[in-house]
């Protein structure tokens, strides 16, 4: 996911679907962060209360789809 990488100066190569945030370094702090750079990289409202579902690289890109109507494809291009 190019956001969480840029965002948080991640290797790609080492980031994995069902990798955990906390591994990756992502603390709450970090969530709300991503939760930003998230709306801001492809122009979409994320509500707060979605952040319990930061739990892993899957449940983000789930969160993100469904911001975006269904139609993220996991290529992370912007819209």
């Amino acid at each position: 996911m190019k956001v969480v990488s840029e965002t948080f100066r991640l290797d790609p190569a080492e980031i994995e679907s069902d990798a955990p945030l906390e591994e990756l370094g992502i603390d709450s702090k970090g969530r709300i962060k991503l939760l930003s750079a998230l709306e801001i990289y492809h122009d979409v409202r994320i509500d707060l209360d979605q952040l319990d579902r930061f739990t892993d690289i899957g449940s983000v890109a789930e969160v993100l789809e469904e911001a975006l109507g269904g139609k993220a494809d996991g290529s992370d291009e912007r819209r």
